[in-house]
C-alpha cells in the first residue's frame, strides 16, 4: 500500500511539475508577443510622420534614415521612444532605411527580452512600405 501511494505521489508532482513548466512558458511567449506588437506600433509610428512629412526620397533620407552610422534628426527623437520602450534596443538598435530609387523604407526593429542573456540573437521585426 506504501508503495502505491508513492507512485501516486510522483505521477501527480510530475503533473504539477509540467503544468508548472507550461505556465512559464505561456508568460515568455506572452511577453514576446507584448515586445512584438510594441515593435509594430512603433515602426508605424515612424511610418506616419513620414506619410506627413515632405515625402521627396532625399528629404526622408536625411530626417528618418538611421542606425547605420547617419542618424536623422527625426530618427534619433524616434529612437529614444524606442530605448524607453524596447528591452535590448540599445545595444540592438533598429535600422531604418530609405531607397532613393524606388521610396521604398525598410525597418528593422531588434530588441532582447529581460531575461535573455546578453550574447542571445535579437528578436526582429521587419516592415517594408512604399512612401510615394
Amino acid at each position: 500500500m506504501l508503495l502505491e501511494a508513492f507512485i501516486a505521489i510522483l505521477i501527480f508532482s510530475m503533473g504539477i511539475l509540467a503544468i508548472v513548466g507550461m505556465q512559464a512558458s505561456a508568460i515568455r511567449n506572452s511577453a514576446d508577443a507584448r515586445y512584438r506588437s510594441d515593435a509594430n506600433l512603433l515602426a508605424n509610428e515612424l511610418l506616419g510622420e513620414m506619410w506627413v512629412s515632405d515625402r521627396i526620397p532625399a528629404n526622408l533620407q536625411a530626417n528618418f534614415q538611421g542606425g547605420g552610422g547617419t542618424d536623422g534628426a527625426t530618427y534619433t527623437s524616434w529612437y529614444s521612444e524606442v530605448q524607453a520602450t524596447l528591452p535590448g534596443s540599445i545595444t540592438n538598435p533598429p535600422t531604418v532605411s530609405v531607397d532613393p530609387a524606388t521610396s521604398n523604407v525598410t525597418i528593422v526593429m531588434r530588441w532582447l527580452q529581460p531575461s535573455e542573456p546578453a550574447g542571445t540573437a535579437p528578436h526582429s521585426y521587419t516592415v517594408v512600405a512604399q512612401i510615394q
